[in-house]
């Protein structure tokens, strides 16, 4: 018997005759069938280890203690804080459920769709999310995005901004969020289909639709433009939430025009003088989504439909002090890093609610308006020996003159 004959494996002990293939090594021999089993025991092994770790990465609540957490940083809008719970605990209960012998059902997920007026925080709910979740979080502008082959961004550019926020871990990036801004600047301009090529429009729309439904997309790292040179590296967007933000402007009108479709006859409803004149968008509809301009196919692939109620003078005096991050808070621990005790009187946060409402500034503009009272004291007092600030009512009107306003409700 030859001495090649006798090799055998040394891991199962197979003569070389009842094998396909022996590999040598320096002081031993491996077969093809345990090759084959080694390597199925490694791949196991990196796919629970990858969901150990997204279990230990991603900080995954219920849905009653997400709300509680958004309630800590957002006033009001209990309506769109419990529909985004829920959908968002949906999505990262799918991604972490384990494989069972039931794979005919496959959960899909559920992308949200947020309307409301700016500054009534649709952005601030999405980052309070994934704050909460530790998840990478990346905003976009739907407004610079264009049709592939036309000058602006490509669509896929959105999913390179998520990248760069995880530091270009591929498997970091395919659980994050993406908050798409001003989806409304992408409506088509009218009900019927585009007869001219609508790039930044109805192409955009189109193009959004395989990354929403979930797809394996090539993307540029650094932006496929400037740099025609670079290796594209591949994205699963399966698994990755899309929350679709805008304001819609004049949707009103639509929504207005539905309720009252039968203003007359017996087909009439009862429950027309119940409706809230005030606050229209807590009617809204994916029928009105589609007749401002958004296509079909894109409303179906944003399922979780949800609306930002306006602010009123009582939440925009809440917004001022309650939250965890409230915008006298912050001035507060400002002035006392300076050894300065910040106190502002009632009837001062009154004369900034009742400014901002005036002049419909929003959430946004409290910030403004606090800036410019406060402005001269952050610049003052560091360097003198005064430690002491109490802002009044005559205080802060003297600070904001007819000309400081005028600015502001310009450039809001």
């Amino acid at each position: 018997m030859s001495k090649e004959e006798n090799l055998e494996c040394s891991f199962c002990g197979r003569k070389k005759a009842e094998t396909d293939l022996l590999i040598a090594g320096v002081d031993a021999h491996i077969c093809d069938k345990c090759i084959e089993q080694a390597h199925g025991i490694v791949e196991e092994e990196i796919s629970e280890a990858k969901t150990s770790s997204l279990s230990k990465d991603l900080t995954l609540k219920k849905p009653l203690q997400i709300k509680e957490f958004l309630d800590q940083y957002i006033i009001g809008q209990n309506e769109t804080k419990r529909a985004m719970a829920v959908a968002v605990y949906n999505h990262y209960k799918r991604l972490l459920q384990e494989k069972n012998s039931d794979e005919d059902v496959e959960i899909e997920k559920s992308n949200i769709v947020l309307v409301g007026e700016t500054g009534t925080g649709k952005t601030l709910v999405a980052k309070t999310i994934a704050k909460m979740l530790n998840v990478p979080f990346s905003i976009v502008d739907a407004t610079v995005l264009t049709q592939a082959g036309y000058v602006g961004e490509d669509v896929e550019s959105i999913l390179s901004r998520l990248l760069q926020v995880a530091d270009y871990d591929v498997e970091k990036a395919q659980r994050g969020i993406i908050f798409i801004d001003e989806i409304d600047k992408i409506a088509r301009k009218g009900d019927n289909p585009s007869i001219t090529r609508d790039v930044s429009g109805e192409g955009v729309q189109q193009a959004l639709l395989k990354l929403l439904e979930g797809s394996v997309v090539n993307v540029a790292p650094k932006g496929g433009r400037k740099h025609p040179d670079q290796k594209f590296i591949e994205v699963n967007t399966k698994d990755i939430l899309f929350i679709a933000g805008g304001a819609f402007s004049g949707i009103e009108k639509i929504i207005s025009k539905r309720l009252n479709r039968q203003a007359v006859g017996f087909g009439a409803s009862l429950e027309e003088d119940m409706l809230d004149e005030d606050n229209l968008l807590q009617y809204i509809t994916p029928l009105d989504l589609k007749s401002f301009g958004l296509i079909p196919e894109i409303i179906g692939r944003l399922p979780v439909l949800s609306f930002m109620n306006p602010l009123d003078a009582k939440t925009l005096r809440a917004i001022l002090t309650t939250p965890k991050n409230a915008i006298i808070k912050q001035y507060t621990k400002l002035f006392i890093m300076d050894d300065v005790n910040f106190t502002i009187e009632e009837d001062a946060l009154n004369y900034i609610v009742e400014k901002a409402v005036h002049y419909k500034l929003g959430a946004r503009g409290l910030r403004s308006l606090c800036e410019a009272i406060f402005t001269d004291a952050m610049f003052d007092l560091p360097s003198s020996d005064q430690k002491e600030l109490n802002v009044t009512k005559d205080y802060a009107e003297a600070k904001l003159s007819n000309t400081t306003l005028k600015k502001l409700r310009a450039a809001s």
